[in-house]
C-alpha cells in the first residue's frame, strides 16, 4: 500500500514539476514569439495597441524587404560578423591562456591575481567606463574603426570564462602534461598541443557566450559609431530603424530587423548546443 502511495506522489510531483517548467518556458519564450510574429504586422496595428498575438491585417512579409532596403543591412551585417568573429577569437585566446596558466602554473602573486579577476564578477561598472574607454581608444587612433570595438572586447577581463576554463583544465589529468614535457614540450607547447585539442566542449561554450555578448552589445558600438554611421553594427542599426517612420515609431521595421539579427545567434546555438551543456558542467567543477 505504501509503495502505491509513494508512486502516486512521485507521479503528482513530476506532473507539477513539468507544469511549472512549461509555465516558465511560456513566460520566457512569449516575448520572442510576440516579437517575431509582430514583425509581420502593420505599424498602424502597433499604434492602435497591437496586443493581439496574430496580425489583424494579414501577414506583412514586405516588412523584411523594407527593413533591409531602408537600413544598410548588408554593411551592418558585415560589421557585426567581422567585429564579433575577430573579438570572439581574441577573447578565446586570452581567456584560455589565462585559465591554463592559473590552473597549471605556480608563480608569485597567483592567489592575488586570481582573486582580483574573480572580484570583477561582483563589479558592474556599466556606462561609467564608457568615457575612459573612449579616451583610450582615441589615444590609440582606433576611434573611427572596427578595430576600436574589437580592442575593447578582446582586452576586457572575462572573469566567468577564465573561471570556467580554469576548472575545465584542472579536471584534465596532469599525467598528459608530464608525458608531453618528457617528450620535449615546453609549458606553451603543452597548452597548444595537448590542452587546447582536449578543450573543444568548453571552447564551444565560451565561444558561444562571447559571440552572443559581442553580437548583442548596443552601448559601446552606438557610442563609437556616432560620427561614422557606416560602421554601425546590426544591433545599433536595428534600433535606428525605429526612427525611420513618417510620424510614429516604425515598430514593424524594427521588429523585422530584430528577427534578422537573432538568426545568426540561434543558428550558432543549434550547431554548438551539443557542447554547450558539457562545457558548462565540466568547467564549473573545480578540480
Amino acid at each position: 500500500m505504501k509503495t502505491k502511495t509513494n508512486k502516486t506522489w512521485k507521479i503528482i510531483g513530476r506532473l507539477l514539476l513539468y507544469l511549472i517548467l512549461a509555465a516558465l518556458a511560456v513566460f520566457a519564450l512569449y516575448p520572442i514569439v510576440y516579437a517575431f510574429i509582430g514583425s509581420f504586422k502593420t505599424n498602424s496595428e502597433f499604434v492602435h495597441g497591437g496586443t493581439n498575438l496574430l496580425p489583424r491585417n494579414g501577414w506583412q512579409f514586405v516588412n523584411y524587404t523594407n527593413a533591409w532596403k531602408i537600413a544598410d543591412f548588408s554593411a551592418y551585417l558585415w560589421n557585426s560578423i567581422f567585429v564579433t568573429a575577430v573579438s570572439t577569437f581574441f577573447v578565446l585566446l586570452f581567456t584560455t591562456m589565462c585559465g591554463y596558466a592559473l590552473a597549471r602554473d605556480q608563480f608569485p602573486g597567483k592567489k592575488i591575481i586570481e582573486g582580483c579577476i574573480l572580484a570583477t564578477l561582483f563589479i558592474s561598472a556599466g556606462a561609467i567606463t564608457i568615457y575612459p574607454t573612449m579616451a583610450i581608444i582615441r589615444d590609440l587612433g582606433l576611434l573611427n574603426s572596427r578595430w576600436g570595438m574589437i580592442t575593447v572586447y578582446a582586452f576586457a577581463i572575462n572573469a566567468s570564462g577564465i573561471y570556467l576554463y580554469q576548472g575545465y583544465v584542472r579536471g584534465l589529468s596532469r599525467e598528459m602534461d608530464e608525458a608531453a614535457i618528457i617528450d620535449g614540450c615546453g609549458f606553451f607547447a603543452v597548452y597548444t598541443r595537448i590542452i587546447l585539442p582536449l578543450s573543444i566542449p568548453i571552447l564551444a561554450t565560451l565561444g558561444l557566450l562571447s559571440f552572443k555578448a559581442c553580437w548583442n552589445d548596443y552601448l559601446l558600438p552606438m557610442v563609437m559609431t556616432l560620427s561614422t554611421p557606416k560602421l554601425r553594427t546590426l544591433t545599433v542599426g536595428v534600433v535606428a530603424l525605429k526612427n525611420t517612420g513618417n510620424a510614429a515609431a516604425a515598430w514593424d521595421l524594427m521588429l523585422a530587423g530584430t528577427s534578422i539579427s537573432l538568426l545568426p545567434v540561434l543558428l550558432l546555438y543549434l550547431f554548438c548546443n551539443q557542447y554547450f551543456i558539457t562545457g558548462i558542467t565540466a568547467g564549473s567543477v573545480k578540480g
